[in-house]
């Protein structure tokens, strides 16, 4: 088929050509004199992006899956409890990783398509008295269901209940993209994943963590090895790695923090929420709803619920066979019920309309009944009269 696939999945995203050429490198000695001046600067730029002062940041050959893990092995111990909301596919995935490391895992369900039940939480740690909850598990995006919670309403419900407990925040489809504050909001441990927010290739877990959490890593007896942060601290402070990084994700990383910082922060977040928004304008045009409910719409994913006689699965495969487009699918319960449009990183208003116009002629040629012209005419409409 002629022409580049277009992909309109929540991750990996678009890699910008930059971002690319700053990839294409020799390879060199990481054990040099010179690698210092590659990693010391790119880890403390890391820390705009997360928005920390005080916190330090991290860079795994991993993955954000790899970033749950090293969150929870290296800040607590065998047998903690820690307390998770599961109201979608990667949440569910986070409790189950923490019952296979032999955690004590609380975790209560929500309907998919919201988010944190802020009222829920605080009562709950005001129950725990005894503090028994070590951790709360906050998933900020949930990818699944284009649901975002409300991560400075956590840290607010924590506070008013008093609690101790660290929040450990899965960022991965928003960190570099929707507004996150890890200072402001009191986050012990912030978890990314370098194929989303950051335009990268997947293969870099990302992470930030507070000085409350690093006290921790010194008194936890968790068994861990390569992805213990101690080794990452110890040499780190010396501009080097404990092992072979990836080099050519570290150049691109740069910059990628290079784009992000000369873009500006809020401008990254109010990009993101047009886009959006122009989305979630043609959505409704269709006359489609989206399988978040209000108040929790996502800023980087829509997860679009079809017709019950319909498959979303269809309008899937005609546009990927019939138009290059990639569409991201429905996970567990939603298979088959939904499809996702990622609005995330190197997208811009012409991106997003070439999304819904594929989208909409795969849903035409699927059997859904939209009026031809009508959700690319919203977003039209919308990014015209909110242009710059």
């Amino acid at each position: 088929m002629a022409g580049r696939n277009h992909l309109y999945i929540p991750g990996p995203t678009n890699v910008p050509n930059e971002i690319l050429n700053a990839m294409h490198i020799p390879m060199e000695d990481h054990r040099s004199p010179v690698f210092p001046k590659l990693l010391t600067p790119l880890l403390n730029d890391l820390k705009k992006v997360f928005r920390t002062e005080t916190g330090q940041a991290f860079v795994f050959p991993a993955t954000g899956t790899a970033g749950w893990e090293i969150a929870l092995t290296n800040c607590l111990n065998p047998g903690d409890k820690v307390l998770i909301y599961r109201f979608g596919q990667f949440s569910h995935l986070w409790a189950e990783m923490a019952k296979r490391l032999g955690f004590d895992v609380e975790i209560h369900q929500e309907v998919w398509g919201t988010g944190i039940p802020l009222d829920k939480l605080e009562a709950r740690l005001k129950e725990d008295t005894q503090h028994t909850i070590k951790a709360v598990l906050a998933t900020h995006n949930e990818t699944a269901t284009g649901v975002t919670s409300d991560i400075a309403g956590v840290r607010k419900a924590m506070d008013t209940a008093n609690h101790p407990a660290f929040l450990f925040v899965d960022g991965v489809s928003s960190i570099a993209s929707i507004d996150f504050r890890m200072e402001d909001w009191g986050i012990d441990a912030a978890i990314s994943g370098s194929q989303k927010g950051f335009m990268l290739p997947a293969g870099g877990a990302i992470l930030a963590f507070s000085q409350k959490a690093l006290a921790a890593v010194e008194t936890s007896t968790y068994p861990r090895c390569f992805l213990d942060l101690k080794d990452q601290i110890t040499n780190n402070a010396a501009g080097y790695t404990p092992y072979t990084p990836n080099l050519p994700l570290l150049y691109g990383l740069r910059k990628a923090i290079d784009l992000l910082l000369e873009e500006g922060m809020e401008n990254v977040y109010a990009r993101h929420y047009r886009l959006a928004e122009g989305t979630r304008k043609a959505i409704a045009a269709w006359g489609l709803t989206l399988c978040a409910q209000p108040g929790f719409e996502s800023n980087t994913v829509s997860a679009i619920v079809v017709p019950a006689d319909k498959d979303a699965r269809t309008v899937i495969s005609t546009a990927f066979s019939k138009y290059n487009i990639s569409l991201g699918a429905g996970l567990s319960e939603l298979a088959g019920k939904v499809f996702r449009i990622g609005h995330v990183g190197d997208m811009n208003d012409v991106s997003m309309l070439g999304a819904i116009a594929g989208v909409e002629m795969a849903m035409l040629d699927s059997g859904i009944d939209i009026k031809p012209g009508s959700g690319v005419a919203a977003a039209i409409e919308y990014y015209r009269a909110t242009a710059a």
